[in-house]
């Protein structure tokens, strides 16, 4: 539709014209629940009145609404005639007064794509679950509204629900006379606006805080999700999480959580890992653990709990004024989730995560094609969408810990407590931050601003090292390169540690200093007369955002002694630096996985453990050489297996073992002991086969033809609930059979009747490395279909598709030019799905580059 894309232009036009008063939104969702009706999609009624003042009376607007269709449009009193002022996406608003009063009478759509209102039937019961999701622009799919983030104005929401549900939204709400009605909210943003509705399990607990001056700040707080995981919710630790944060936030922050209650959903078929709705947060439900799971996971759910909450600063109480500073919340919430984290619970290893795992998203998404600045230029809605990336999440809290490094923890966070207090409620742009920065650093943030959040790519810091006579450092100089489409080189604040092999054969620290490096070579003065090094670490402690690189002393010790490196957070920087050079062909791919077979199972971090079977997992998948993948594989799994037994009985790291054999297992053997272990007929001492890890052990199973549809089915009735429905279409399409792949192909490309967990259930269980030649016809249909896919399907749905369907594993020069010729024909295609395509791309040239450098090794 023409105006479904609205264009940064548009947005400022409009808000140079417009300012809100406040929105009344009434919607009838009594439809949800019974039989369809007719063909159309099903709908509910959605009557919205909308106040707003027009500083040019005589000029004309429009309002956004995206709905099959509109039943009536008052404007100022005026019927106006649907049919000619809406096109599907929006209502074209003329002659406008001073004060105008516009109300929208209309029946909008219930979503299967997680987009909008969406609506889950829980196949183990039969109940019906509501919940929306809106960013960046899907509100206008409930309510008639302006979307756009700096057109913010106070709520009213009232909600007509089936009997015996109970509904939720930013506000607190009374039911009365089969009506809920929810308090006025603050002035907020449309995206952030929230309603969830349904027969949720509900538990409520309270948060007290009693500031200097006297005052108490009272917050009810609440936590749901579908009755069907009621019995595997463990409400207390995530009130327990919530309640940390809150502390953290009012001791740092200074300036009390606005919103009133403080309601946290747990949501079906979730898009996002979370989203921040003022006194109403959702979440995928896959953050209630229906199994074990190892601490990483539980350490995972409390830094999305508090990333969350720190947006209720960081992106509600103040916004970016466009998409374009969308890192103004995300890259703080980013930063604040993990300084939260480590400072206020339990996971006091959380840098150690944020190094290892937040910071790789950010390195590969920053050597794309389509990496961009932290401050980004946001065209339109579509670009908006696909924004949500490794640079404005990972990459722009990297840089929030360099930019604490740079003037100061004390002069960051006062920076922030003047910045909630200048624009409380208001909208905002990167010069209003920087402007309070300077303020509390005494700092001129500009040139800190241009280097580090105006321009894109990584810069890598490589030791160099001259010994003297005598054996000690004559002289320590870091190198710094930046590539060749991105040749920014930046200010880094670095610590530079150096280790060296004790006598007990542990790997350690015997001198660091912190220095700041600048330009192409930087001179460290602080560590020249040292004892040499076995090894040099440059971003000790990980203070800078950056590739580590290593010399050839540090590299050959790391070969021999990595697992002996005593200090976690500089084994995990090693570990991140050795993936680095894997995805960059300076490590063979044999090498890295030889370093995980013979180190990994050392590894005392969990979270660092599960990111190595991950990176190992790819190494032989997607960068070594073909002629070797067989045997590396074997490599892989035997390694797996041997690490599984050798684990502590019972322990989290045999889970992860356990799991991570699965995934590798690729020999008669494996797949035997799987089966058995499923059976019950062999054991592992201690491993505890709950459902989650039946279904681990299954998929392997059935991808490689050991098992059969009769057999899922089976594990499905023992697992009837919506979990196990999605684990069991992940499983089907996976089984290595022409005929089931055309039909997942068609499920996916020819129809839209899965909702969006099942399409990415189905694209999990398509894409399996074991089966390349059964997947090879697909990449000639893929390029065919791609640009019609992301036509008629959502932007969600479409994403999905065309990233999980790329033949990523037919790694060929054929691909990678058949690829290249789809660019070609189809440079006007939409700019978001050839962004995709060439990410696509770039991972496939990755990937015969690292061939290549894994056959070169011999």
């Amino acid at each position: 539709m023409p105006g479904e894309n609205l264009s940064r232009d548009e947005a400022r036009e409009r808000a140079a014209l417009l300012s809100v008063d406040g929105y009344e939104v009434s919607l009838d969702l009594r439809s949800a629940v019974g039989e369809d009706e007719g063909a159309g999609p099903r709908t509910f009624r959605s009557v919205t009145t909308l106040r707003f003042r027009c500083n040019e009376p005589g000029a004309s607007s429009f309002a956004d609404l995206i709905a099959p269709s509109v039943t009536a449009v008052s404007l100022n009193g005026r019927d106006l005639d649907p049919g000619e002022v809406f096109d599907g996406s929006r209502i074209t608003l003329e002659d406008l007064a001073a004060d105008n009063e516009l109300v929208v009478d209309a029946q909008c759509a219930y979503s299967r794509t997680g987009e909008g209102l969406h609506r889950f039937v829980d196949p183990q019961d039969g109940e019906v679950y509501l919940y929306t999701q809106y960013e960046p622009a899907d509100s206008r799919r409930v309510f008639a509204n302006f979307e756009q983030p700096d057109l913010k104005a106070p709520f009213r929401f009232e909600v007509r629900a089936p009997e015996g549900w109970t509904v939720w939204s930013n506000g607190v709400g009374e039911l009365g006379d089969g009506v809920w009605r929810f308090a006025e909210t603050k002035p907020i943003s449309t995206y952030i606006t929230c309603v969830v509705a349904g027969p949720y399990h509900y538990v409520t607990d309270s948060y007290s805080r009693t500031f200097p001056d006297g005052t108490t700040l009272e917050i009810p707080l609440g936590a749901l999700c579908r009755k069907g995981l009621a019995p595997h919710f463990d409400s207390d630790d995530v009130f327990l999480v919530t309640k940390q944060g809150l502390d953290f936030f009012h001791d740092h922050f200074d300036y009390p959580y606005p919103f009133g209650k403080y309601d946290q959903a747990f949501v079906p078929e979730y898009n996002l890992g979370a989203m921040e709705n003022p006194g109403l947060v959702t979440f995928r439900e896959e953050f209630i653990f229906r199994g074990k799971v190892t601490q990483a996971s539980y350490e995972g759910r409390a830094n999305v709990i508090l990333h969350e909450m720190a947006h209720m600063w960081f992106g509600d109480l103040v916004t970016m004024e466009w998409w374009d500073d969308l890192w103004l919340k995300e890259s703080f919430a980013d930063f604040m989730g993990a300084f939260s984290l480590v400072g206020a619970t339990r996971f006091v290893n959380g840098w150690i995560t944020f190094a290892n795992r937040r910071k790789a998203w950010a390195y590969r998404a920053d050597q794309l094609p389509s990496t961009h600045p932290v401050t980004a230029d946001i065209r339109d809605l579509q670009d908006a969408k696909l924004n949500f990336d490794g640079i404005t999440y990972a990459k722009g809290a990297s840089v929030l810990k360099q930019l604490v490094a740079y003037v100061g923890q004390d002069a960051f966070l006062e920076g922030a407590r003047r910045y909630f207090k200048r624009h409380a409620y208001g909208n905002t742009r990167l010069g209003d931050l920087l402007s309070v920065l300077e303020e509390t650093s005494g700092r001129d943030m500009s040139a800190w601003a241009r280097s580090w959040l105006q321009t894109a790519g990584v810069n890598s810091l490589t030791p160099q090292v001259l010994l003297d006579a005598e054996g000690r450092v004559e002289e320590l100089a870091v190198m710094q390169e930046a590539a060749e489409s991105h040749p920014e080189l930046r200010p880094h604040r670095v610590a530079v540690g150096l280790y060296r092999v004790t006598d007990g054969g542990t790997l350690e620290r015997y001198a660091r200093t912190e220095t700041d490096v600048d330009g192409a070579r930087t001179v460290v003065a602080e560590l020249a007369g040292a004892e040499a090094p076995d090894l040099v670490l440059v971003n000790d402690d990980d203070l800078t955002y950056c590739k580590i690189r290593f010399d050839a002393t540090s590299l050959a010790t790391l070969r021999e002694h990595l697992g002996s490196v005593t200090d976690p957070l500089a084994r995990a920087l090693c570990w991140s630096a050795l993936w680095n050079m894997t995805r960059d062909a300076l490590l063979p791919a044999r090498d890295f996985v030889d370093l995980v077979l013979r180190f990994a199972g050392r590894e005392s971090e969990i979270g660092v453990l599960q990111m190595l079977h991950a990176w190992a997992e790819s190494a032989v998948t997607h960068y070594t050489a073909p002629g070797r993948r067989e045997a590396a594989g074997r490599l892989l799994s035997e390694g797996a297996r041997r690490e599984l037994y050798a684990a502590g009985p019972g322990s989290e790291h045999q889970l992860a073992w356990a799991r991570f054999f699965a995934r590798v297992a690729d020999a008669d053997a494996d797949f035997e002991l799987l089966r058995n272990l499923l059976t019950g007929a062999v054991a592992v001492e201690g491993l505890d086969l709950d459902q989650e890890l039946r279904w681990v052990f299954l998929e392997p199973l059935a991808a490689h033809g050991v098992v059969d549809e009769k057999v899922l089915a089976e594990e499905l009735a023992r697992d009837d609930t919506a979990s196990g429905k999605r684990h069991q279409v992940r499983c089907l399409a996976a089984r290595p059979s022409e005929a089931v792949k055309a039909q997942a192909w068609a499920q996916l490309v020819e129809s839209d009747a899965l909702s969006n967990a099942m399409v990415e259930a189905t694209i999990s269980g398509f894409e399996q490395g074991s089966q390349r030649e059964l997947l090879a016809p697909y990449a000639e249909k893929y390029f065919a279909a791609i640009e019609r896919v992301w036509a008629d399907r959502s932007i969600q749905i479409g994403m999905h598709v065309v990233q999980g369907l790329f033949p990523s594993l037919q790694q060929s020069q054929e691909t990678l030019d058949a690829t290249d010729a789809w660019l070609e024909s189809h440079r006007e295609a939409a700019p978001a799905l050839r962004r995709l395509v060439l990410e696509a791309r770039d991972d496939l040239a990755r990937a015969l580059q690292g061939q290549a450098c894994d056959a070169a090794a011999g």
